[in-house]
């Protein structure tokens, strides 16, 4: 059964910054690109991190220079760096694969930006 579990959320204030942790199980960690996405309220899901089995990365525009994704194979885990944080980055941010498969959303973590 795969679990992808995310965690690290929190309030924090404008400018301040987070880093997400995802712990992956059930899956071949390592042979899989993973991806970090977010759903603001009222808004579609999208993804705004992903990094390659090779450890390539891209980023959504409104992300990039502020955010970094990176893995730990070792560990199962890939992470989310989140620098200079805005009001519009609040959402849940949740873990997948890439592609993504529908049955592996984990419960997400939540990420506030409010002064």
């Amino acid at each position: 059964q795969v679990q992808l579990v995310e965690s690290g959320g929190g309030l924090v204030q404008p400018g301040g910054s987070l880093r997400l942790s995802c712990a992956a199980s059930g899956i071949i960690f390592s042979f899989n690109a993973m991806g970090w996405y977010r759903q603001a309220p009222g808004k579609e899901r999208e993804l705004v991190a992903h990094i390659t089995r090779g450890s390539s990365t891209n980023y959504a525009d409104s992300v990039k220079g502020r955010f970094t994704i990176s893995r730990d194979n070792a560990k199962n885990t890939v992470y989310l760096q989140m620098n200079s944080l805005k009001p519009e980055d609040t959402a849940v941010y949740y873990c997948n694969v890439l592609p993504i498969v529908r049955n592996y959303w984990g419960q997400g973590t939540q990420v506030t930006v409010s002064s």
